[in-house]
């Protein structure tokens, strides 16, 4: 990240363009591992912010009785794998 604070699609749309980069083969092993090093970065930096959002939508809806928080659709039951 070349930026103090980018926002998380500045970050992702980097994060595709780092995969394709590994991916397409013609990096050097050097050129590689820093893009690699950038992409981790990066994603856990993704990981961060969506964790963030998540524990907002959740305070939200705790304070607002007419809401309820359920789980996404994605996200597997208790007990499953």
């Amino acid at each position: 990240m070349t930026k103090d604070k980018q926002s998380f699609e500045e970050d992702i749309r980097r994060l595709q363009k780092i995969v394709e980069e590994l991916s397409g083969g013609k990096l050097s092993l050097g050129d590689s591992l820093k893009k690699y090093e950038e992409g981790i970065k990066l994603a856990q930096g993704c990981s961060h912010a969506l964790n963030e959002a998540q524990r907002k939508v959740e305070l939200l809806a705790k304070k607002d009785a007419k809401f309820s928080l359920e789980k996404f659709e994605d996200e597997p039951a208790e007990g499953e794998s």
